[in-house]
């Protein structure tokens, strides 16, 4: 297995940073390849701007299709071209970070603004009477596999259907569908650490033991169950689900997954 670590924390000796350098090592020591983006060491540019597309960005910028006449060209800048390339490379790509303000750093959505361009994560595929285009359980990346690894400060309850902030599957629903699931990656549940400020030495044991049984499952483990946007379940081209699909009881994110 080829994987692809996508990490963003500015601390090298943060919790984050244990997680990462833990899933290098074990899954090299399992015998997969593994790439790291440490967003930070990196210098990463978390905005898009012109510069991304040299002579192909139109003038006013419109970033859309600047993005997609560049990649097109194969003019994006070098380090989008590279990061680009590390996903076509990887069977599975995991993201680790903090849940900040109910999302991921901007250093991190900044790399998605950037390396998921036209014509490569999104505007791909025909769009015609039965089909809107290759996305959602289809795309670029069609065939491999994300995960998330997200630590938070707060407790678990508070992150339930009944606590404060909402259930944690809501609040990872955009990531998840919207910028994994849309491109056509399998998304498998996340692996998620509350009260992470919180967490000892002695804990991290434990921590680190479901961490490396996740890593060494990730091959075998079932993906989120999301509806495929071409398989039948929307209408085209309104994309509503379909009257009668939904399992009883089930409403808002989770009427885009598969019950069962």
């Amino acid at each position: 297995m080829k994987t692809l670590i996508v990490y963003a924390h500015p601390e090298p000796r943060s919790l984050n940073g244990s997680l990462k350098d833990l899933a290098v090592s074990t899954l090299q020591a399992a015998g997969h390849e593994v790439r790291v983006s440490d967003l930070y060491a990196m210098n990463w540019k978390a905005v898009v701007d012109a510069a991304d597309f040299g002579g192909y960005a139109t003038s006013p910028l419109r970033v859309t299709p600047s993005s997609g006449r560049a990649y097109d060209a194969g003019a994006l800048t070098p380090e989008v071209r590279a990061e680009q390339e590390k996903l076509l490379w990887a069977d599975t790509v995991i993201f680790q970070f903090p849940l900040w303000w109910y999302t991921m750093p901007a250093i991190l959505k900044g790399w998605v603004d950037r390396v998921f361009s036209f014509h490569f994560a999104y505007g791909v595929g025909v769009h015609d009477e039965t089909r809107y285009g290759e996305r959602f359980g289809e795309g670029t990346l069609l065939g491999r596999r994300a995960l998330l690894s997200v630590t938070i400060g707060g407790p678990e309850s508070q992150y339930t259907d009944r606590g404060i902030n909402g259930p944690i599957e809501d609040l990872l629903f955009p990531i998840h569908h919207g910028i994994l699931y849309y491109p056509g990656l399998e998304v498998l549940p996340p692996f998620v650490l509350y009260r992470a400020d919180r967490i000892s030495g002695d804990e991290f044991a434990d921590v680190a033991k479901r961490w490396q049984e996740r890593l060494l499952t990730l091959e075998t483990t079932p993906p989120i169950a999301f509806r495929r946007q071409n398989s039948g379940d929307y209408e085209i081209p309104s994309l509503r689900l379909r009257e009668g699909l939904e399992a009883p009881g089930r409403s808002g994110f989770d009427l885009h997954v598969r019950a069962g």
